[in-house]
């Protein structure tokens, strides 16, 4: 059933809004983190927390409440009403696990439903919502019997993280399911964590030192960065602890030339340059519109590299000078960051991950000629599946004569025959996957 009325583009509730920024990611189009800054801007200043509180959680459990809702619809909404999906969805989530009042939720999601221009909606919404108030308890106990309501995941990913990690599984959907925790990373050049703790501490923010990375802080609760102390001198950024990884493991020396490939948002990078001011780095970035953070990020912290707008996978934008080091955080399912990003759950698809080994084979062939024999490339991803991690680095190596496994010695992650791979932990890192590859000298 649809309805013809025309929604007005002024004076929508929270939850209208909610509906229509999370409307194009549902249809494929666009992503949270490229809709939802659109959306809140245009939303009153006061219902911004909350708006971004209900977009984050209605995607993180998508699948679980959308399992729920199945038990109280006599058959799924048609295409054209994903946007009362969302509203349902978002409500039951509410209800479930905020502390706005019932009636508020009940009567706001209504509302939206008259200001998307299809209030028969509101009618049926209102009877599922006051059905699920006053059914909870068996509701919830037959959608347990849902393997979509307890895994919370899409089927294909739950499929493909069962057999690939038999022993891991459990505790990465468990992970993905929860808010991350906020890391920062200190910058060397201003002080060093200890000093920075201090700092913390005196503004009265709580925070402990990271265990893996020697420039990592986790604080006790995420704050807006405006609150931490000198950073808009430079003096911390925001970033996980696994990304961190990557600077020590490369560990360039002065006079060094590093390139940074698929640079955006440039954290790694300006890692590199806060490690070692005396190397130089460059950084090639496919957009353009991605390119701009990088530029942000170095002018913030006082560091310096060249940032090309270019194709990693291939040469026009080369200047034919080899490298020293090359970091290859290459472009990946991102299924390691779900807990920061949950659309991905939406957005990925099955078929994702074969289009997306191609491209990060091809990458790895391309860039090879660009390091220097004896150098070191140090292939990365946020990603937890092996096919585009463990196997990629294994096929590479077998079809390139002169590539060589370096095994990265360390007391973090699960080590594997061609790499070693991080999985996300509740108030811990992100899920993530290094390799440590070196080109042999030339006979």
């Amino acid at each position: 059933m649809t309805d013809k009325t025309k929604p007005s583009s002024t004076g929508l509730n929270v939850r209208a809004r909610v509906a229509q920024a999370l409307l194009p990611l549902l249809q494929q189009r666009g992503s949270l983190s490229s809709q939802l800054p659109a959306a809140l801007a245009k939303a009153y200043e006061r219902d911004r927390a909350l708006m971004q509180q209900i977009c984050y959680g209605t995607l993180r459990f998508w699948f679980r409440y959308e399992n729920l809702a199945s038990l109280m619809l006599r058959k799924p909404f048609h295409q054209d009403e994903q946007d009362i999906q969302i509203l349902l969805n978002s409500a039951l989530y509410q209800l479930d696990q905020l502390s706005v009042p019932d009636h508020a939720v009940i009567s706001e999601t209504v509302e939206a439903c008259k200001q998307l221009g299809k209030p028969w909606a509101g009618k049926l919404l209102n009877a599922i919502l006051r059905r699920y108030q006053r059914e909870r308890e068996e509701l919830t106990l037959a959608a347990q019997k849902l393997d979509g309501y307890i895994f919370n995941h899409p089927d294909w990913m739950l499929a493909k993280l069962k057999h690939n990690w038999p022993d891991q599984w459990e505790q990465i959907l468990n992970a993905n399911d929860q808010a991350p925790p906020m890391c920062l990373r200190v910058n060397r050049q201003r002080c060093d964590r200890d000093g920075y703790l201090r700092l913390l501490a005196a503004a009265g923010i709580e925070a402990k030192a990271g265990q893996h990375s020697a420039d990592a802080i986790y604080l006790e609760s995420p704050l807006g960065v405006d609150k931490l102390p000198k950073f808009s001198d430079g003096w911390v950024s925001v970033q996980d602890e696994a990304a961190q990884l990557a600077g020590q493991l490369l560990a360039p020396q002065p006079g060094m030339r590093v390139l940074d490939a698929c640079a955006a948002p440039g954290g790694k990078l300006c890692h590199l340059l806060e490690l070692q001011p005396a190397a130089t780095v460059e950084a090639v970035e496919l957009e353009a519109r991605r390119a701009v953070r990088i530029d942000e990020n170095l002018k913030r912290l006082g560091l310096s590299a060249s940032v090309k707008i270019g194709d990693a996978s291939t040469t026009d934008w080369w200047s034919g000078e080899q490298y020293d080091q090359l970091l290859v955080d290459a472009p990946c399912s991102a299924t390691g960051v779900i807990r920061r990003n949950p659309d991905i759950k939406i957005l990925r698809r099955n078929e994702d991950i074969l289009a997306l080994a191609s491209i990060q084979l091809a990458i790895l062939d391309n860039l090879w000629a660009m390091l220097k024999p004896g150098g070191t490339l140090l292939y990365a991803t946020c990603s937890i599946f092996p096919q585009e991690n463990e196997r990629i680095v294994e096929r590479f190596i077998k079809q390139t004569a002169d590539a060589r496994l370096i095994q990265i010695e360390a007391d973090w992650g699960v080590e594997r025959e061609f790499g070693r791979q991080l999985f996300p932990q509740l108030e811990g890192h992100d899920g993530f996957f290094y390799a440590r590859l070196e080109r042999a000298q030339e006979a």
